[in-house]
């Protein structure tokens, strides 16, 4: 009778004892889990710390850029191929949310104001007039020594033929607007990438076209032209075709108006995206005008050229690659601005990093500052030719007030927009992703003329010395 206890408790001993899992008993089966969760964390990690963390942020407008477009056109057109990481980006973005809500309470509180000056009437002449330089360079000093009001010159001499209906709706576009236009037929619409849900509710999209563009797009059923029909869309944006007799017989110069006259063609509106129709947006322009306008407390947002940061390396190129045939004009337009105080970049120019860039995509904010210098850019453009890289940088430093200027990098650029061009083919084995280089080719002096043009000749020649003094430093 003694000894059950006992065995019951041995009993109880047996059953209660287990082996360790299997996989404990596996060293290397344990090390492998291990190695697993770590690299599953550390991945995780990396995806959540990256700059392209953003785009988690952006809530996708319903829109399907691929259906306003026929699978025709634009079938030659094809994007310039970058070698940078989507997921590498040198500009953070808020929330979206944040964004709508900052954007709206901003606009709430916001005047466009242009105290100081007026546009100067209609008088006989081209659309902007045709001022000599002496004129031109009259309206620079806007300073606090000027009198109370000034009148400039800022175009509209002769009249830019819209429609009534389209011109009602740019005076109601009231906040921020994004502008593009195609005059011959020379690039396509394209639809942005990546819009918020609310930000139709904010931004107006507005494209300039002339006849020979509507009928192309007209051809491809993109537009109608029904009998008082008053509004013509293709996807987001307003398609305003230009009327009659366009200003100029250039479409390249045509296209300068809505590009450097935003702020007149829409009066009402307090900032502006403008988009070359060669590039398309994949970022909300919220986003784009709350980072790089609103925050940095700008007056205009622009990329710096990948390549060049003096501007007569621009005015060689385009005599080089002929982006404008008349290479005398061209000599006679550095001439110009290198007499009347036009000098090479140098760090003493800072905070503007270069003097070259890329306006393909240009963000502002309307106010007395950008207003004047869009108004001074596109009087020299009418005198000289539409390359507005070349006058850029004269205008910059030589105007008063001061523009508040954010230059930013190339590789910004190449993360917000996706650039076409006309002349590349799918396929091409040869195509190098230019833009995302960061070698810049510098003109030597086996290249300094251009179809017979000597510019080492010219009223420049003290800038070249200059230039070259600091290039070889």
């Amino acid at each position: 009778m003694g000894s059950k206890p006992a065995l019951s408790l041995k009993t109880t001993t047996t059953t209660t004892t287990t082996s360790p899992p299997l996989f404990l008993k596996s060293k290397l089966l344990c090390f492998s889990l291990l190695y697993l969760s770590t690299t599953l964390f550390l991945s995780l990690y990396a995806s959540i710390s990256s700059k392209c963390f953003f785009s988690f942020f952006i809530t996708p407008s319903p829109l399907d850029p691929i259906s306003y477009h026929p699978s025709n056109y634009g079938e030659h057109k094809y994007a310039i191929p970058t070698l940078r990481s989507s997921c590498t980006s040198p500009v953070r973005f808020a929330d979206y949310w944040v964004v709508v809500k900052e954007i709206k309470d901003l606009l709430r509180n916001y005047a466009v104001s242009e105290k100081g000056f007026q546009y100067l009437e209609r008088r006989d002449g081209s659309f902007g007039g045709k001022f000599s330089a002496h004129e031109r360079f009259s309206y620079f000093d806007h300073g606090e020594n000027q009198r109370l009001v000034m009148e400039i010159p800022c175009g509209f001499m002769q009249e830019f033929h819209v429609s009534e209906y389209d011109r009602i709706a740019m005076e109601k576009c009231r906040e921020i607007v994004v502008v593009s236009a195609i005059f011959g037929d020379h690039d396509k619409i394209r639809q942005p990438i990546g819009l918020g849900s609310k930000t139709l509710e904010t931004v107006c999209f507005f494209i300039f076209v002339d006849d020979h563009t509507f009928e192309s797009l007209k051809s491809h059923n993109l537009v109608t032209d029904k009998a008082h029909q008053v509004e013509h869309k293709v996807g987001v944006w307003r398609v305003v075709r230009v009327l009659g007799e366009l200003p100029y017989e250039n479409p390249a110069m045509n296209g300068v108006i809505p590009k450097h006259l935003v702020h007149r063609l829409f009066p009402n509106s307090r900032f502006s995206v403008w988009t070359d129709a060669k590039i398309q947006l994949t970022v909300d322009p919220l986003l784009l005008i709350h980072s790089l306008v609103v925050l940095e407390d700008m007056d205009m947002a622009i990329s710096k050229h990948p390549y060049y940061i003096h501007t007569m390396e621009e005015a060689m190129a385009t005599a080089r690659w002929k982006k404008w045939e008349d290479v005398g004009s061209l000599k006679m337009q550095m001439e110009t601005y290198c007499e009347n105080g036009l000098r090479p970049w140098t760090p003493q120019k800072l905070p503007y990093p270069s003097d070259v860039p890329d306006t393909a995509l240009i963000l502002r904010k309307h106010g007395v500052a950008s207003n004047l210098f869009s108004c001074l850019l596109f009087n020299e453009l009418e005198a000289f030719n539409p390359r507005d890289q070349l006058a850029f940088a004269f205008i910059r430093d030589q105007m008063k007030p001061k523009m508040k200027l954010n230059m930013f990098d190339a590789e910004v650029f190449e993360q917000i927009a996706v650039e076409y061009r006309h002349n590349i083919k799918q396929g091409r084995k040869n195509i190098t992703a230019q833009k995302g280089s960061t070698t810049k080719r510098r003109p030597s002096s086996s290249n300094l003329s251009a179809n017979g043009t000597k510019w080492t000749h010219s009223g420049c020649l003290s800038y070249l010395q200059e230039m070259w003094g600091e290039a070889h430093d």
